[in-house]
Formats: C-alpha cells, sequence, structure tokens
C-alpha cells in the first residue's frame, strides 16, 4: 500500500520516464507526419491547453498584496534572469573542454534561461511559512509580462500603479509574458540561432499558443472564479499530462534519428552539476538575502531562495520545441531541464525543515531584540 501511495504521488516522474521508454521503442508513432501528428497536436493544440490552463488557474487576485514589495521582486527577476544564465554561461566555457557532450551542456544553458515555475517554488514557499504571496507574484511575473507595451497598455499601468484595487481584473491586458519574450532572447543570445524556423515565425506561434490562450483562460476565469474555487479541479495534473504527450514526441524525434550518440558518462556529470549549480545558487540567495544591509525578513529570504532558483518545465519544454523546432539535437538539449525539474523539487523538499527551523529561530530572535513599549 505505502509502494502504490508512492507511486500515486510521484506519477509525473514515472510518467516521464515510461514517455521516454514509450519513444525507445517505437518512435514512428510520435514523429513528424506520424500517426499522432504531433506537428500539429503537440506544436499547437498540447501547447496552448497548457496555457489556457494556466490562466483558468492563475489566481491574479491574489498578487495584489505583493505588488508593493518592488525590492523583493527586482532583486528575484534580476537573479533568474540575468545572473543566473550569465553565470552559467561562464561556467560552460570552463566545461566546454571537457568531454561531456555539447548539446547537454547547450541544454545546461537553456535551463538558466528559463523563468521560475508558478507551482513548486510557491508550494515549497508555503511548506516553510515563507512570504507565499511574494513567490506567487514572482513565479507569475516571471513566466507572464507583457510582449509589448502600447500606448493604451501604458495607461493600465498607470491605473494599477495608483489603483491596486483594479490589480486583479486588468493584470492579464497588461502582465502577458515576461517568459515568452525574454527567454527566447535569452536562448539566441546564448546559443544563437539553431532553429530552421524564422525569428518572427517563433514569436508569432509563442503568440498564438501561449499569450492567447492565457488571455482567455484568465477571461474564462473571471466569469466561472466561484465553480473553480468549489470545485477545485486538477489543474496541475491536467497540464503535467499535457507535459508528458510532448515529452513523448520529443523523444520519438531523438530516437527516429540514427546520428544522435549520447555517452553514460556525460549523463551522469550532467547530473551531478546539476545538483551542484541548484545547492550553490541556493546558498547564494541565502548569503545575499540575509545580510543586514539587504533589508529582507526572513520570511522574504524563503521566498527568494526558492523563487530565484526554481526554473520551469511547464513553460520551459513548449518554449525549446517551439525556438529549436526541427533541431535533431531538442531532446538532448531537454534533457538538462527534465533532469533539474525533480531535483529543484527534491532538493527542496529535503532541505524544507531545515529552512523552517531558521525562519522560525530567526523570528523569535528578531521578537526578542525588539525593545518593549
Amino acid at each position: 500500500m505505502r509502494l502504490l501511495e508512492r507511486m500515486r504521488k510521484e506519477w509525473f516522474m514515472i510518467g516521464i520516464v515510461l514517455a521516454i521508454a514509450g519513444a525507445k521503442l517505437e518512435p514512428s508513432i510520435g514523429v513528424n507526419g506520424g500517426p499522432l501528428k504531433p506537428e500539429i497536436t503537440v506544436s499547437y493544440i498540447a501547447v496552448a491547453t497548457i496555457f489556457f490552463n494556466s490562466g483558468l488557474s492563475l489566481k491574479t487576485e491574489e498578487l495584489t498584496s505583493a505588488l508593493v514589495h518592488v525590492r523583493l521582486h527586482l532583486f528575484i527577476q534580476i537573479f533568474t534572469l540575468a545572473f543566473f544564465p550569465a553565470t552559467i554561461w561562464l561556467f560552460l566555457q570552463l566545461l566546454s573542454i571537457t568531454p561531456i557532450n555539447e548539446w547537454l551542456l547547450k541544454g545546461l544553458q537553456t535551463v538558466g534561461c528559463m523563468p521560475p515555475p508558478v507551482s513548486s517554488a510557491v508550494i515549497l514557499t508555503k511548506a516553510v511559512g515563507g512570504n507565499e504571496a511574494a513567490a506567487i507574484f514572482n513565479s507569475a511575473f516571471g513566466s507572464f509580462l507583457s510582449l509589448k507595451t502600447s500606448e493604451r497598455e501604458g495607461c493600465y499601468l498607470i491605473i494599477i500603479a495608483t489603483n491596486l484595487k483594479y490589480f486583479s481584473s486588468t493584470c492579464m491586458c497588461t502582465i502577458l509574458c515576461w517568459g515568452i519574450i525574454i527567454t527566447p532572447l535569452l536562448l539566441l543570445l546564448f546559443l544563437g540561432s539553431s532553429s530552421s524556423v524564422p525569428f518572427t515565425s517563433i514569436f508569432s506561434q509563442l503568440f498564438m499558443t501561449v499569450v492567447v490562450p492565457l488571455i482567455i483562460g484568465q477571461s474564462v476565469r473571471r466569469y466561472i472564479r466561484d465553480w473553480l474555487e468549489r470545485t477545485k479541479p486538477p489543474f496541475g495534473a491536467v497540464s503535467s499530462s499535457v507535459l508528458l504527450a510532448i515529452i513523448y514526441t520529443t523523444f520519438c524525434d531523438t530516437f527516429s534519428n540514427p546520428n544522435i550518440d549520447l555517452d553514460t558518462l556525460s549523463l551522469i556529470l550532467v547530473l551531478f552539476i546539476i545538483f551542484s549549480i541548484q545547492l550553490s545558487f541556493m546558498l547564494l540567495t541565502f548569503i545575499f538575502s540575509t545580510r543586514s544591509s539587504s533589508g529582507f525578513t526572513p520570511a522574504d529570504t524563503v521566498a527568494i531562495i526558492f523563487c530565484s532558483t526554481h526554473k520551469s518545465l511547464t513553460l520551459g519544454i513548449p518554449m525549446l520545441k517551439i525556438v529549436f523546432a526541427g533541431h535533431e539535437h531538442l531532446s538532448l538539449i531537454s534533457v538538462p531541464l527534465l533532469v533539474y525539474h525533480p531535483v529543484q523539487i527534491l532538493l527542496g523538499s529535503v532541505l524544507v525543515p531545515t529552512i523552517k527551523s531558521w525562519m522560525v529561530s530567526r523570528q523569535k530572535g528578531v521578537k526578542l531584540t525588539r525593545p518593549t513599549a
């Protein structure tokens, strides 16, 4: 019974293994032009489903209370989308002289370019008792910010800044997709253009399969919010199931290509590197955010640790599928992100009691040092 319970809890990780194994056994089913027609069902329908689901489930009304913590948000976003990818790039210059598969190294760079997830960072922050509102805001903000701010949208921003009560209703009109513009630009900056698809086509497809479904999902949510709160549909399970289909077809393309060669040593080394990167960055954010001059509370530090170091698999895999469409090494580039996802959850879960103990003791210390009236 305990084994079944564990398997039920870790069904997505098991699903990834089965998806890759299924692709290995019969790759012809999921290749482009095959029976599943992934060039349509995956590239458009599956990706759009994930982001419609995200729009439907994203509680933008919960972001209002966290909007005013500008310094905290700036720290997380700069660390996530500037310091993280730049540091990984410098590190990979050293690793380029090693025998590690070059496409796995490029995959490590794509990990650095990804925005934070909307789920795991928030869940772990909540488990510790940290600043959950800040975690929600930064996870959402990292994935959803405007592609292009027009004059009309600029007016919306002013309205939001002066009237926070309107934030939830106009949020998705102005916060559309940070990841949709920044992540592809970072990928092109650090990796160059490896896709056979023109740059304008990439952003056109991203807009139609990510931004539009996201807006529609948010619009629908406004009318059925009460029903969603009562029934609590399994949004996470739906997105994860669709994501497994994307992973399956990606690896079908790989295993159908006889020129792909991946050695076990490279995989083991990449796994070790990912663990090291995750731990190092968590320690680094902890050191930066606990300095006396930082001005962050212990609860803020918890949100910073998780939001700054976690990367989105849900946005990442569809993004890679679009940006590197037609690339023969796409699945190898995807491997580090597929590994990073369970590692961040595993390390975060293991460290929850330690971080919680530190936060509680630090908060008690602050209360004891306050002068009594």
